[in-house]
């Protein structure tokens, strides 16, 4: 060993090192992204089910069933948003994704108390997330027969109150459906930036740029010429890749077609303009790789595609409305599992519009 060191490997290993260690954005990128992504996986990619965000209508309005009520929102899972005054627009709340839970207490409630007879809960469930739709489930039904346990007819054959729990867009609690939902948007994502930025990176490197803005196509003309190319190549992975997911794990389409197909066409063009924006900033195909390394993780880890956003920590909620990946994995759970329009998903698409 020490013939090796004192040798001409010993030499050209200290250059090397020394090489190294005065190249501080080689040292940085293999610290920094590591740190940050350790960090974001740890927060982002948690399984524990809290902060289900939960609308009431209360028909009754009795300290009955606001004791109910109470009960159940003293469980942390879960988060009161507010009361509606009817059931239909908690049934839009959860089309457009604001609730998750709705609790819906009969009229007549208190009057079945009252009576010895048994008084009902609906509660509808979104169940896109069929993992977290078990878990509240569970959680229902527990608090509910807790809740009957303490009260003074708890001796009774029926239990005082029962909970009428209905899955909504997902009632066979498929779990494929979520995630192979959420895997098409970072598949899209993640190779539009790849090819693009492989792509034009190799065009900067050999110089070829400079000498297609000498011809009479006009700066504009030249990108569009690249980034078709790279467009028409996504699109054709994107219908293989649809087409097998729908014949193999049977995923519905409740929706309008034309509106999916647009969405997918807007996330493959936000792809491809981060993996532009990529080869901008990089000088060599080895930053470019080191970029892609750093920002793509992130970007699919904080999109809600793989854990439910809500389970996130709360200052981090509002960094992920910047992911073009979270508005396009809410575009395509609502098209294809909810049956939402263009009324419902304007906001989700008009930022894919902007970000592109």
């Amino acid at each position: 060993m020490k013939r090796y060191l004192e040798g001409p490997f010993g030499a050209l290993f200290l250059k090397e090192l020394r090489q190294v260690r005065h190249d501080r954005r080689l040292i940085l990128s293999l610290i920094v992204p590591p740190l940050l992504q350790i960090l974001l996986f740890g927060l982002a990619l948690d399984s524990e089910v809290r902060n289900l965000r939960v609308g009431v209508v209360d028909y009754s309005r009795t300290s009955a069933s606001r004791d109910v009520l109470s009960s159940l929102t003293e469980n942390r899972s879960f988060i009161l948003t507010g009361y509606y005054a009817d059931a239909s627009l908690v049934q839009k709340a959860l089309d457009r994704n604001s609730l998750d839970v709705g609790v819906i207490i009969e009229k007549d409630f208190a009057k079945n108390r009252a009576r010895g007879d048994q008084a009902r809960v609906q509660v509808l469930l979104n169940a896109v997330n069929a993992n977290v739709a078990t878990i509240a489930q569970g959680y229902i039904s527990s608090t509910i027969a807790v809740w009957n346990q303490q009260q003074s007819g708890s001796t009774l054959k029926q239990a005082p109150v029962a909970a009428r729990v209905a899955l909504l867009f997902n009632p066979g609690l498929i779990s494929a459906w979520f995630m192979v939902t959420g895997t098409m948007a970072i598949l899209i994502i993640l190779n539009g930036s790849i090819v693009a930025s492989t792509a034009l990176i190799k065009e900067k490197e050999s110089g070829t740029v400079e000498q297609l803005l000498m011809t009479p196509a006009t700066s504009q003309e030249v990108v569009l010429a690249k980034i078709a190319p790279i467009f028409l190549l996504l699109m054709g992975m994107v219908a293989i890749v649809f087409v097998f997911a729908k014949v193999v794990f049977q995923i519905p389409v409740r929706g309008n077609g034309l509106l999916l197909t647009a969405a997918f066409a807007l996330c493959a063009l936000a792809g491809i303009g981060i993996g532009t924006m990529l080869a901008t900033l990089s000088r060599s195909a080895q930053q470019t790789q080191l970029l892609t390394l750093f920002i793509n993780p992130p970007l699919a880890v904080l999109s809600g595609s793989l854990t439910p956003i809500e389970a996130m920590p709360g200052w981090l909620q509002p960094i992920t409305l910047l992911n073009p990946v979270r508005h396009f994995v809410t575009v395509a759970r609502g098209i294809l599992l909810k049956g939402a329009g263009l009324d419902v998903l304007w906001p989700n698409l008009l930022f894919l519009v902007v970000f592109t």
